[in-house]
């Protein structure tokens, strides 16, 4: 998710006793002058095929989050993934700060890891750059249904690129919902959200919410507040029935549309006109859910990503509803979270062995223990919910957890959706929304400006 929405720390890379962890400069300086190696063929591969070809003894270089809870989960897991696959040793190496850029440096350069993680903007624009493998073969050889159908629909689609290749395949679920403080509900006697409220009664609420607690004339608590993103903007856009992507023309852009201009106009007069959800600029630039773990606001959009934080955070009893239904339809946001091979790797067989492991239930289990990391599996919802319920017994409710499964069980989950040239999209985007929501400087009709530039970077 965008703007550190899963929580990854910035800290440097850990060394568990007994887990091979590489820093990056280790890495690079071991396969700086590599060149790539060979590129997954299209063809169709058997199970035989693929586990003949990982005899030979093979090392893989493995990157993922940095976070500080992220590399002693790792020393438990991959000691299985190696227990069972004596001939592949891999290597751990922690994410870049800077990933997004310095992924595409590293590919450039043939010294990208075999296995990563992506998400959001960032990991189709790898694909579209042509740095990923395609999946295809390797799924159909050696997944069954049973597995894919596990998956929410539309996260898995996401990691498909418009050519039909798969780069990826789900790490996490993450969903997008309503966090609540309930004792300032209770203090000030509004009602809690349920799966009823659209955005009129979220915007009641916000309303009487929003206070001057100390009477020195200035706001001090807001009713809500988002993150201003890609995804978390796209979300109401798509509860108003717009989109920012022509879902049958990547080339076009539609922020400019009735439907996309009316939620983003209704997102920045609750900001500006209203103020009655905050800016980043209200909060001191903190993350949304630390304004929301400090009772700067009663409500915060944000996802089962954060549930963690704001679990251990918060000094007061949590609640989470659906997210609030827009004027033509309900939607949620569905993490587009994933694991991917590098088109350069010399092991791609080795690499895929790897992948499948970590997309296992016995991975994605220890990702929820370890920091309640919401699965991507429908089959482990149950035991998640479990974990959070024991690790905080009483602060919230099992209805709640519930909660943030259901858009991929009832499937209204919404995903990031992606241009042709998504870098450039997401960069010009950006620019606009923060002279729109963070600084109050531009009106929401800037957007047809930088639709018709986005759409000249299409062409």
């Amino acid at each position: 998710m965008e703007k550190g929405s899963n929580g990854v720390g910035t800290g440097g890379a850990l060394s568990p006793a007994g887990l091979a962890v590489l820093s990056r400069r280790s890495f690079l300086r071991g396969l700086g002058a590599a060149a790539a190696g060979a590129v997954l063929s299209s063809c169709t591969r058997t199970k035989s095929q693929v586990a003949r070809q990982t005899k030979d003894p093979v090392q893989l270089v493995y990157q993922d989050w940095r976070t500080d809870w992220f590399p002693p989960m790792v020393q438990r897991v991959l000691e299985e993934f190696h227990a069972t696959h004596p001939n592949i040793r891999v290597f751990y190496t922690p994410d870049p700060e800077n990933l997004q850029e310095k992924m595409v440096v590293d590919m450039q350069a043939g010294t990208a890891p075999d296995v990563f993680q992506g998400c959001c903007t960032h990991f189709p624009a790898w694909a579209q750059l042509g740095y990923t493998v395609d999946l295809r073969p390797y799924v159909q050889a050696d997944l069954d249904q049973n597995t894919i159908d596990e998956w929410d629909p539309a996260q898995y689609r996401a990691l498909f690129a418009r050519d039909g290749q798969q780069f990826g395949l789900p790490k996490y679920h993450g969903a997008l919902a309503l966090y609540y403080n309930k004792d300032l509900f209770d203090q000030y006697g509004v009602e809690y959200p349920d799966d009823t409220w659209d955005h009129d009664d979220y915007s009641r609420a916000m309303e009487r919410l929003t206070r001057d607690r100390d009477g020195d004339g200035k706001t001090d608590l807001w009713g809500s507040m988002l993150d201003v993103s890609w995804d978390r903007i796209q979300t109401h856009v798509n509860g108003w029935g717009g989109h920012f992507v022509d879902p049958e023309d990547p080339a076009r852009c539609l922020m400019s549309e009735r439907e996309a201009m009316a939620a983003m106009e209704w997102i920045r007069a609750r900001m500006w006109d209203d103020k009655v959800m905050a800016t980043p600029l209200d909060v001191q630039n903190v993350q949304t859910r630390q304004a929301f773990i400090s009772k700067q606001v009663a409500m915060v959009e944000d996802g089962s990503w954060a549930l963690k934080d704001i679990l251990e955070g918060a000094d007061f009893q949590v609640g989470v509803a659906p997210f609030p239904a827009g004027p033509a339809r309900r939607v949620t946001l569905s993490t587009t979270d994933g694991f991917g091979i590098y088109a350069g790797t010399r092991h791609p067989d080795a690499a895929w062995e790897l992948l499948k492991f970590l997309i296992s239930k016995e991975y994605g289990r220890e990702m929820a223990r370890a920091s309640f990391l919401q699965p991507a599996r429908a089959s482990l919802v149950g035991e998640w919910a479990g974990f959070v319920r024991d690790a905080f017994p009483g602060k919230i409710a099992d209805r709640d957890i519930a909660t943030f499964a259901d858009g991929h069980i009832k499937g209204y989950s919404v995903t990031t959706e992606i241009f042709a040239n998504a870098a450039d999209a997401k960069r010009m985007a950006d620019a606009a929304w923060d002279r729109i929501f963070v600084l109050g400087q531009a009106p929401v009709t800037e957007l047809e400006n930088t639709c018709r530039r986005i759409q000249e970077a299409e062409s």
